[in-house]
């Protein structure tokens, strides 16, 4: 039931309120909660983030790449700045190409099988880049892992937050962010012992993995009862959540949702907040997510590493940084169902903030011949213990990037994808994620085609500030629209946009 409309927004005297109503009809009680078998859900989950351990492997794969194919003896395959930008940034073409074919495919294939899809072009583009023969071949290779990237990145969120129940969907919900930077991590490490050919290589097997195990998994419940399958729908349920247990009342509440939404959204009922609202939330979040730069940081990685001249080896460094991200994206898992989404948003993005702004002001404030000098010394005498301490000057930059990825880890990097599975309305899941696919990679692609360019004629300082300035924008949107959803049904969820609830600020 949903709530009144007419109902008070301030129950009693308090010093805050929340979001939702503490009370509605079909609240999933705690005791349910607590006598579910989560292992074959765990399972579901850990086969779908496959595609996302390929994603991050994909999205870093320039890193380690550009500075070997920079230097290739093979005039075919050498890359100078212009084919070093295009072959960074064309993934996210493909990326925006396979956000726009899931608002489709979602819908007709399904959760499910649209992640099983995006096998299909991922191993076809790995298969290229390992036998490319020349620049045309690895920039299809690109497109190709960018499309399954973009399929999956539109489907996974949404198949996990279906099968997920509200005790732990936002743990669960962080592990496509999770599983990316543990493939970015996996790359960076590769790449430390392999050459490119053989990173490309390496990226089939999670791909092939990852088909493997879907074969064996249901289809998501909410699906099935969209597509009139109740059977199979409740066989879905019954295998996720255990024999031995009464989810009945889950079952039910499901199934009374998309009732309600069983039409397709036509073009009028797009001006009714209830829709409107969420899209532009999950939009605007995607949006800002990107273009505060983590995108560019994570393709040019080592590129920026040797421009700033950082003490260690630009590949060391790398990994390093994917270590860190590794750890910060295990924190917001563990606290995301604890700490709630907004505050670690607000953290998120006042430690992006500042990392961004020292990198920026270190990068104009030392010139890069004396990141060079200071790094050189430091590299010759690094075996001398009583080296100076102004020697260790370049590991600003190193340190402003770990924290920089720390904050993104922590929130805006697994929360916006999580928030964006929870808060579109079913009835424009499929489509609405597609577009907020879209919209992120489009800009993604904006950003690092243009990253090189803006470096070379304004320096890289540039970025790094206007990324910082953006960051600040994340801290505002973030208390003026994100609503908190922690502990939250997706139903309660649905319920709070559709009664038009003003409390976004708590």
């Amino acid at each position: 039931m949903e709530p009144s409309a007419h109902e008070p927004l301030i129950r009693r005297m308090s010093s805050s309120y929340r979001t939702f109503p503490e009370n509605t009809g079909k609240r999933i009680n705690r005791e349910y909660l607590q006598s579910l078998h989560n292992k074959r859900l765990y399972l579901a989950v850990f086969a779908a983030v496959l595609g996302n351990f390929s994603f991050g492997f994909a999205l870093v794969y320039p890193s380690p790449v550009i500075p070997a194919l920079e230097a290739h003896p093979s005039p075919e395959l050498r890359l100078d700045q212009n084919t070093a930008s295009w072959f960074g940034s064309v993934f996210m073409l493909g990326a925006a190409a396979g956000g726009l074919s899931t608002m489709l495919l979602n819908d007709r294939l399904g959760r499910k099988l649209s992640i099983m899809f995006s096998a299909l072009p991922s191993s076809v583009g790995y298969a290229l880049m390992a036998g490319a023969q020349g620049i045309g071949m690895l920039l299809i290779g690109r497109v190709l892992t960018g499309y399954a990237g973009g399929v999956t990145s539109a489907s996974i969120p949404v198949y996990i937050s279906e099968i997920s129940h509200p005790g732990v969907r936002g743990t669960l919900g962080a592990c496509p962010q999770m599983m990316a930077v543990l493939g970015s991590l996996f790359l960076y490490a590769l790449g430390l012992v392999l050459d490119w050919r053989w990173l490309a290589v390496a990226g089939e097997v999670p791909v092939l993995t990852m088909s493997f195990l879907l074969c064996f998994m249901p289809n998501s419940p909410r699906f099935l009862l969209s597509q009139g399958k109740e059977d199979e729908a409740l066989e879905s349920l019954c295998w996720l959540r255990g024999k031995d247990t009464d989810y009945t009342q889950e079952y039910e509440q499901i199934k009374d949702s998309v009732r309600k939404q069983s039409r397709r959204v036509s073009c009028a009922e797009i001006k009714d907040p209830f829709l409107y609202k969420p899209i532009l939330i999950a939009g605007g979040m995607r949006f800002l997510q990107q273009l505060s730069g983590v995108t560019c940081i994570l393709v040019y990685l080592q590129s920026i590493f040797k421009k700033t001249s950082v003490i260690l080896k630009p590949e060391y460094d790398a990994a390093l940084v994917g270590l860190v991200r590794l750890v910060s994206v295990a924190i917001a898992a563990v606290s995301m169902d604890k700490a709630g989404r907004k505050i670690l948003l607000f953290v998120s993005a006042g430690v992006m903030l500042v990392s961004n702004l020292t990198m920026g002001l270190y990068i104009h404030f030392v010139p890069a011949s004396q990141n060079g000098t200071i790094a050189n010394k430091t590299l010759v005498t690094s075996a001398n213990p009583f080296a100076e301490p102004t020697n260790y000057i370049t590991l600003i930059p190193l340190l402003a990037t770990m924290f920089f990825i720390m904050g993104y880890a922590m929130g805006w990097g697994p929360i916006t994808w999580l928030l964006m599975s929870e808060i579109l309305p079913l009835k424009a899941r499929g489509v609405a994620s597609g577009l907020c696919v879209v919209v992120s990679w489009l800009t993604a692609f904006a950003l690092t085609q243009s990253f090189l360019l803006a470096v070379k004629t304004f320096g890289l300082e540039v970025p790094f500030l206007f990324f910082a300035v953006i960051c600040a924008g994340n801290i505002l949107f973030t208390g003026c629209c994100v609503p908190e959803t922690k502990g939250r049904s997706l139903e309660q969820i649905e319920a709070f946009f559709r009664t038009g609830r003003r409390s976004f600020m708590r």
